[in-house]
Order: structure tokens, then C-alpha cells, then sequence
């Protein structure tokens, strides 16, 4: 990491709390009252037979359902990044967690959550009855499902790029596993983690505009917030509530880039892995007003560094009466942990046959052969669409990404733009690009593949733009010095710096492409319907006709076999290769 020498100067002068202290405080106080306030919306009564919750589209209830919208995804956002430390580090850790943890990640990033939001919100009602928790956990598990892979994903190929030489020294100075986790691990995932958190956060509007308007138990629930409010101003014809829905959004969408992502960024360039320090370092003006508050600096004087002092005092002592106590193998806890790990290990194989048997018989005697071989031959048809888009963004996005992450200026410009782009839910601009498809004669088998990559083409740009800014400085002022340009620079440094971020932007990108397809090859433009032919196109049909579950379970599981074959024999093999071949050791 990043490392300054020690200099002379005059002694600093003790600082104290000015106004930038009380703005702060003021500003943790109004956020701990808003998430009270929007919080408490989430327990009410609310009972799905005889209730509904009218959605309103007067102007003076937009911060409100903004509010509510807001805090769906934060909430959400806290679980993946959760997910992400829990299964990224067992999976970079152990061989045997690893064997299990990569294929369910694959399964699970290619399964279209969306076309079984009704089953979760049946579930979660189930599970909270009387109460609108219980529909606010399925709109929280679907926003989920739209941010964890991504996430899971590069935390993890981080994890398992860690320079050698950096894990010796941990080895060397004997860090525990918290400490090498806290020191080491999380810091040098931490561009990887920010830039994956923010495409993952953007593609979760796209969930929560789908997850607030949900059809269940033969009712139309509407939770409040930007989603449904959208929906409703659509479905009435309200243009200018639909105009101040977009708006508001993308206010919340820059906000957080202002507020969150840029001053994140700012704060992990110190984790940059390199011997000298960039002549042009990411800038924000909001970190910088941070670091003017004394009041973290009194925090962590009186309250962090006290209670770790205590925490320390109370190891060492916990050690000390370890020695003294008499050399005896003790096993039992390593034992219970064990017997643990294996029951729960058994428990979700229960489960997963129970899944399967079920899923069998509810497909056994319903769909024949025949339907099989046509599924199958839809899913390579999608598979040719999927494999397009990820080339074509390939090509278009990686020479973006490498000149907005090399060029801190232009980042500071291009990256907002990116994060709106990346963030407005892809599916609000599909009525007016058919619109065109029908007013220029596109056919919808060609133009399904812009629709896709309008919302997976982000995973390789912001996945190229964290690759390209944590080159280190030192590499690049050597190929300066050697007289590197064009494609010899390319080739001996930037693509193989990048190569590691491009296969994890590549593979969640084309997950997400297998999951787009059911919304992007069938698209309807007033009495005009576009169907292309494809497994996405199938399954978004089927699950309209009643009794469609059988080819719907069918449809599903080939889309799921292609994505876990794939991953397996090409993204795999190019992790592994990243793994030994490009480690800045």
C-alpha cells in the first residue's frame, strides 16, 4: 500500500469543533430521523385480502416515496455487501466451500428472480402475516438479487489476486484472520469493491421500479415509493408526474454519486497497491469537508481507541492464562464447529431435493421431449444474442473504461454520467426505443440485442474503468520511461491490469444478459406486439398462461444449465488463468 516518509515540520496546532462540525452533526441527526421515519412505514398493518395502498401522484408526496424507495435500497445494498464478505471470503479461502459457492452463484445469477417475484411475495406474506414487512421483504429480496452477483463476484476474484508478496508479509508479521481480513484482504479489494458496488447499486433501480408494483393473490399491491409511483403515473396518462418520477431520480442517482461513491473513491486511492503517488489524485469536495470535522477525529481519541485498547489488553490477557494453563489438545470446539458446518451442509442438501423432486414432479407427464429439444434450441438462439452483446461491449467499453480510469480528470466528468446511465432503470426507456424499432421496420430479432445491452453493457465499463485506475503509478511512469505507446503499451500493461477486472465485468455481465432477455425479447408499443425468437421470449410467455408452470420450471432450468456450462468451461478457466498469470507480485 501506499507508504509517505517521515518529514520535518513545525508541530500541528491542537484542532477543535468549528461549524463543519455542527453541519455534520446536524446531517447524522436528520439521516438517523429519516430512517425512522421511512423505516416506520415498513411495520404497518397491512392485510393483502381486504387492503390496498393507493398510490397518489400529487407532487407533494414524491419525497416521501423517494424516501421510501431510498431506503429499499440501502437496506438491500447492506445485506449484499454482507453476502459479499461472508460467501466472497469462504469461497477465496476454502477449496471446498469454493466447489459449492461458484455454481450456486452461477445458478443464482441466471435464474429471472422477476418472473418469480409472486412466489416470494407469497412466501415472505406467509412469513410476516398482518403486516406489510412481509411485502417489503420480497421487494428487498428482489433489489438483492439485482446487487449481490456482481459484488460476490469481484470481491472474491480480488481476494484470490492478492499479490504474493503482500500475503507472505501477513504470514511473516502473524496476523490473525480478523487482522489480515481488516489489513490486508478488504484493502486490496477496495477499488474493485467500490466501482462494483456502484453498478450494482445502479442496477438495482432497475429491481426496485419492477419489485414496488407486484400481482399476488389475485391483487394488485402498490408499496409506496418511485417504482410504483412511476407505474401509476404511466398507467394514468400523468406525464408530468412521470416527468418529476425521472427527475427525482436522477437527483437521488447523482446525490449518491456526490455524497457516497466519489469521496469512497477518494478514500480507497490510499490502498492503491504502488510506490508513488499519482500527480492527479481523485478529488471531492464532500470528503474534504469530512476531514475538516474534528468531530471523528474526538470519536476515535475517546471512544475507538479506548475500547481498542481494551480489546487488546483483554487478548493478551486472555492469552496469558492460555499458557499458563496445562498443554492439552483440546478439539471440541473445532469438533462442534464441524458438526455444524455439516449439519447445515445437510440441511441444504435436504432442501435442494426437495426442490428438485418437486420441480420433477410438477414437470414429469407435462412436458414432453419434444418440448425439451425446442427449449434447448431457443436457449442456444439466446446464446448467440448474449455472446453478441458481451462482444460488442468488449469492444466498445474497454477503450472507454481504460481512458476515463487513466485520466482522473476525465473521471471526474465521465463518472457521474456513467453512474446516471448505469442507474436509470433500463426498462422506463424500452416503450420509446420500440417505438422506433416499429417507426424504422427493426426487426425485433436484431433489436432485442440493443435492448439487452442497454442494461449489461455497465458491468464491463465500470468493471474496465476500477481495472484501469488501480494500475499502479510506478508501472505507468516505467512504461513512460521506456518509451511505451499504442499497442506495445497495451499489450505489455494495460490489458494485463485490466484483464482480471474485464472476466469479472464479462461474466456478470453476461448473467445479467441471460436475465434481461426476458424483458427485452418481448416488448409491446400501444397495440403493436414484438416477440422475438429466444428462451428469454418463452419464458416470459409462458409464465402469462395459466398452467405455464411446467414449461416456465423447464424454460427456467435450461436457461440456468446454459449459464452454469458456460461459466464452468470458459469464465472459469479464464479466472484461473488471471489467478496464476496476472499477480502484480
Amino acid at each position: 500500500m501506499k507508504s509517505t516518509a517521515t518529514q520535518l515540520g513545525a508541530a500541528e496546532t491542537r484542532r477543535s469543533f468549528s461549524w463543519v462540525d455542527l453541519l455534520v452533526f446536524a446531517g447524522i441527526l436528520g439521516l438517523l430521523w429519516s430512517l425512522l421515519q421511512f423505516g416506520a412505514g415498513m411495520l404497518v398493518h397491512f392485510d393483502a385480502d381486504s387492503q390496498s395502498l393507493p398510490i397518489a401522484t400529487d407532487i407533494q408526496h414524491i419525497p416521501y416515496y423517494a424516501g421510501r424507495t431510498f431506503l429499499r435500497m440501502w437496506i438491500a445494498f447492506g445485506f449484499s455487501l454482507l453476502f459479499t464478505f461472508a460467501v466472497g471470503y469462504a469461497a477465496a479461502k476454502n477449496q471446498l466451500a469454493r466447489a459449492f459457492i461458484l455454481p450456486f452463484l452461477d445458478i443464482m445469477q441466471s435464474i429471472p428472480v422477476l418472473s418469480f417475484l409472486t412466489i416470494t411475495v407469497t412466501f415472505f406474506v406467509g412469513l410476516f402475516p398482518g403486516s406489510l414487512l412481509g411485502v417489503e421483504c420480497a421487494s428487498l429480496f428482489a433489489i438483492f438479487t439485482g446487487q449481490v452477483w456482481n459484488m460476490t463476484f469481484g470481491f472474491y476474484h480480488s481476494m484470490v489476486t492478492i499479490p504474493q508478496d503482500l500475503r507472505e508479509a501477513a504470514t511473516n508479521f502473524r496476523l490473525t484472520p480478523i487482522q489480515r481480513f481488516r489489513k490486508l484482504e478488504v484493502p486490496a479489494s477496495m477499488h474493485s469493491l467500490i466501482w462494483n458496488s456502484m453498478m450494482s447499486f445502479g442496477g438495482g433501480w432497475f429491481f426496485v421500479s419492477a419489485s414496488e408494483a407486484i400481482t399476488v393473490l389475485g391483487k394488485d399491491i402498490h408499496l409506496p415509493g418511485l417504482g410504483s409511483y412511476m407505474a401509476t403515473a404511466v398507467s394514468k396518462g400523468d406525464n408530468w408526474a412521470a416527468f418529476w418520477a425521472i427527475a427525482t431520480m436522477l437527483a437521488l442517482i447523482l446525490g449518491t454519486d456526490q455524497l457516497v461513491w466519489r469521496p469512497l473513491l477518494v478514500w480507497a486511492d490510499k490502498f492503491k497497491i504502488e510506490l508513488t503517488e499519482s500527480a492527479h489524485p481523485p478529488t471531492s469536495w464532500f470528503y474534504d469537508l469530512l476531514r475538516r470535522a474534528y468531530i471523528f477525529e474526538w470519536l476515535g481519541e475517546h471512544v475507538l481507541i479506548p475500547l481498542e485498547s481494551f480489546y487488546t489488553d483483554l487478548q493478551i490477557k486472555i492469552l496469558a492464562w492460555q499458557r499458563e494453563r496445562p498443554a492439552r489438545p483440546n478439539h471440541t470446539g473445532k469438533q462442534v464447529w464441524r458438526v455444524i458446518g455439516i449439519v447445515l451442509l445437510l440441511a441444504l442438501l435436504w432442501e435442494v431435493v426437495l426442490g428438485v423432486m418437486a420441480g420433477f414432479d410438477a414437470v414429469y407427464q407435462h412436458v414432453s421431449l419434444n418440448d425439451i429439444l425446442r427449449i434447448f434450441g431457443l436457449g442456444f438462439v439466446t446464446l448467440l444474442r448474449v455472446l453478441t452483446v458481451t462482444i460488442l461491449a468488449t469492444l466498445i467499453w474497454t477503450p472507454i473504461g481504460v481512458w476515463i480510469g487513466l485520466k482522473p480528470r476525465a473521471a471526474r466528468i465521465a463518472q457521474p454520467l456513467a453512474q446516471v446511465f448505469a442507474s436509470f432503470p433500463v426498462n422506463m426507456t424500452f416503450p420509446l426505443v420500440v417505438g422506433l424499432f416499429i417507426r424504422f421496420n427493426i426487426d425485433m430479432n436484431w433489436g432485442c440485442i440493443f435492448l439487452i445491452a442497454m442494461g449489461t453493457q455497465w458491468y464491463i465499463l465500470f468493471n474496465v474503468i476500477a481495472g484501469a485506475m488501480a494500475i499502479p503509478n510506478d508501472l505507468k511512469e516505467a512504461a513512460k520511461s521506456f518509451g511505451l505507446k499504442g499497442w506495445p503499451l497495451w499489450k505489455t500493461l494495460i490489458l494485463p491490469a485490466i484483464f482480471p477486472f474485464w472476466i469479472t465485468g464479462a461474466c456478470t455481465a453476461a448473467g445479467g444478459a441471460w436475465n434481461a432477455t426476458i424483458v427485452a425479447e418481448v416488448a409491446d408499443w400501444g397495440e403493436h406486439h414484438l416477440k422475438a425468437v429466444g428462451l428469454g421470449a418463452f419464458i416470459a410467455d409462458v409464465s402469462q398462461k395459466p398452467g405455464g408452470t411446467p414449461l416456465l420450471i423447464t424454460g427456467t432450468a435450461v436457461m440456468a444449465i446454459f449459464v452454469v456450462v458456460i461459466n464452468k468451461f470458459v469464465w472459469r478457466r479464464l479466472y484461473s488463468y488471471a489467478e496464476h498469470r496476472f499477480h502484480l507480485d
